[in-house]
């Protein structure tokens, strides 16, 4: 063996097999027992009973079967294929919300120390309880509505009932925040005369509020239940069904045959793989638990330190939810809430989501050039015409989907059931996707059980929205909002953002961007912010709460499969993700970047000059580009990224000279080491 040979560093890449026993597993998204144990540690939502009674366990799975199969054929009542129905708008939401409400009790014990094998009898006299709402709006329907305002002693009874029931639901499927939430709300509406000055309102007893929680579309069975029995509901069942199919899989060997090889290859493997699987799951940890598994370990192997491995996997598997086509559900949240199509949502939504992706993928690339990071072996790596021979069929749902949303003219809930329904059909043109019945049936049940937690946060935050539409909260905090933004919108944007951050730590994205979305998004939209920006600026805040310490139950998640700290992973994830925390500013003062009101060479530059800034942002951080960045850059790389945030002239103008002065010094330094190293080899 030659001198030369004998020095040369082994490449750690070299020494990763693919067809490892445990890593084959994760690429397929089976995961072990630990795993499964450390998503129910890092997520209250997926902890919940495994029955050991196969009669009660079959029973189950039968109901989870049912409420999916209501659900997925819900759109077709009335219809030639369904002759009778559909319900009427407070009997399908009742039932809705009393079907999650029986799964979730039976699912979810009492409190930690209850059992998790034996559904209590606390729990049966529950879900019985839980009927009787909507056996009661059945029975009565035109009597609940005509009462509405000035209910009798029945009403009262069942409201309360319902109230109670909710709440109890939502502390035991999401914690106790949103149950607190909604208790103090509901204080507020009773006590509210009592509060000095700006939000005192004259008060209402406990039969006027009530009665507005339970008998009309502004209270519990509101936009929000609406949004989680039709939109969230079937793409929570479509993300199941893909899943079955082996997406998750495909994803995988498709980033790895697009990116293993690059620097630092697993680490960008896990930003694209997470990324598109996080768009159409819609879970954060499950994503991170799931994609981690197989994407932390070749991180590590490559060189990364088991900290950023971790960060890298929870901020790919968090904005996957910002991501079209799917957005985890919030496109069409939005869509509700702003009275816009879909496409609409995902038009503006597109170019924020590719520059937050766009700035990990940066500081992935950075660091592994700073630490010297080389990709996996090509040898190693699937090919992508096979990849695509194997599984690319698996697309065609994501390109039907698209069709139908975008183009067809079909409304949302029919996309989302043609699509399931395609998802299964195209499966089954190759072997290695094909779902049998069983597999099928497996995926409605999936559906059931994941749905339950954020519908019934959805159905909680449906009294905080109730109560506020009823004392006038909203306004008075939206007239709030704006005598402060009047003196400094910067201000007002950062209040906002740490409101939607705190109300994220302990409540799902969705419900927390629902409440954001009635109370700070209406007063930054007068503000004059494009209200389409507002939303999406409460929505990402919301979802950036998953990874910021001290809660941060992605980067929790992460930390727990590299085997890393849980606060320096959380910490690297906020880090990493400094560009995305920027990118809403960005939008919100600059709407082109939106494409809102603005031509294609508007729109272009500010899109330019927008990646520019990204780009600094993640040469500030990482203290690289072509070699080591000393801390004079780093400061006027970070100032010429802000100043790229304003679309203005001059701005753009000052922003642009300092990316010249930061590249050109590189570039200039990195000549200069050449001659160097060449000399010393």
């Amino acid at each position: 063996m030659s001198e030369k040979a004998a020095d040369s560093p082994v490449n750690p890449a070299d020494r990763i097999d693919l067809n490892d026993a445990e890593l084959a597993k994760a690429r397929e998204g089976i995961l072990t027992e630990e795993q499964l144990k450390l998503i129910e540690d890092a997520d209250r939502e997926s902890k919940f009973r495994k029955l050991e009674s196969s009669v009660l366990s079959k029973v189950f799975y039968g109901a989870c079967l049912i409420v999916s199969l209501y659900h997925f054929l819900n759109p077709f009542m009335g219809s030639r294929l369904i002759p009778f129905g559909p319900p009427l708008v407070l009997e399908h939401r009742s039932l809705h919300v009393a079907m999650m409400l029986a799964l979730g009790f039976v699912m979810y014990p009492f409190g930690g120390k209850s059992s998790y094998k034996k559904v209590a009898w606390l729990d049966w006299v529950l879900i019985a309880l839980s009927i009787i709402a909507p056996l009661y709006v059945w029975i009565d329907y035109s009597g609940v509505i005509e009462r509405a305002g000035m209910p009798n002693g029945n009403d009262v009874i069942i409201a309360t009932l319902l109230i109670v029931l909710v709440l109890e639901g939502s502390r035991r499927m999401t914690g106790l925040v949103l149950p607190i939430l909604g208790l103090i709300f509901i204080a507020y509406g009773l006590f509210g005369r009592y509060v000095p000055g700006l939000f005192m309102h004259r008060g209402y007893t406990w039969v006027q509020l009530s009665n507005h929680l339970f008998a009309n579309t502004e209270g519990i069975y509101g936009t929000s239940v609406s949004v989680a029995a039709s939109y969230i509901y079937l793409f929570i069942l479509f993300g199941a069904v893909m899943s079955k199919c082996g997406m998750g899989s495909f994803f995988n060997d498709i980033a790895m045959a697009l990116a293993g090889h690059f620097k630092g290859g697993p680490a960008k493997v896990a930003v694209i793989s997470s990324a598109l699987f996080g768009s159409i799951n819609g879970s954060a940890v499950a994503n991170v638990v799931t994609a981690g598994a197989f994407t932390i370990p070749l991180m590590k192997k490559v060189g990364y330190s088991k900290e950023f491995a971790g960060a890298v996997e929870a901020c790919a598997s968090v904005g996957g939810q910002a991501l079209p086509p799917v957005m985890g559900a919030a496109a069409f949240i939005m869509a509700e809430i702003l009275g816009v199509s879909y496409s609409v949502i995902i038009i503006h939504a597109a170019i924020p989501a590719l520059l937050y992706y766009m700035g990990v993928l940066i500081q992935v690339h950075l660091r592994a050039g700073k630490m010297g990071l080389v990709g996996l072996p090509r040898e190693n790596l699937p090919k992508v015409i096979d990849v695509l021979k194997d599984k690319g069929h698996l697309l065609i749902p994501i390109v039907v989907l698209l069709y139908f949303l975008l183009f067809s003219g079909t409304t949302v809930i029919y996309s989302a059931v043609i699509t399931i329904l395609s998802t299964i059909v195209i499966s089954s043109l190759r072997k290695n996707t094909r779902m049998s019945f069983k597999v099928i049936c497996d995926a409605f049940v999936d559906g059931a059980k994941q749905t339950v937690s954020v519908a019934m946060a959805c159905a909680c935050v449906g009294i905080i929205i109730g109560v506020t539409s009823k004392t006038g909260f909203g306004l008075n905090m939206a007239n709030t909002i704006i005598s402060v933004g009047q003196q400094s919108l910067l201000f007002t944007l950062i209040f906002s953002m740490i409101t939607c951050m705190i109300l994220g730590m302990g409540v799902p994205s969705i419900p927390a961007y629902i409440i954001t979305a009635a109370i700070a998004a209406p007063a930054l939209a007068k503000l004059g912010i494009p209200a389409m920006a507002a939303h999406l600026f409460a929505f990402y805040y919301a979802m950036f709460a998953n990874l910021t310490p001290p809660v941060a139950l992605a980067s929790f998640a992460a930390a727990g499969i590299a085997g890393g700290d849980f606060m320096k992973t959380g910490f690297a994830s906020v880090k990493l993700a400094l560009a995305g925390f920027i990118v809403p500013f960005m939008f919100v003062y600059s709407p082109q970047l939106m494409l809102i009101d603005t031509t294609w060479g508007e729109g272009l530059r500010v899109v330019i000059g927008a990646c520019i800034g990204v780009l600094l942002i993640g040469v500030a951080v990482e203290g690289y580009l072509f070699v080591k960045v000393n801390m004079l850059l780093r400061l006027i790389a970070f100032a010429s990224a802000l100043c790229l945030i304003d679309a203005g002239m001059m701005t753009d103008i000052i922003g642009l000279a300092g990316t010249i002065l930061v590249v050109g010094m590189q570039y200039f330094l990195s000549r200069k080491q050449e001659p160097t190293a060449a000399s010393t080899s």
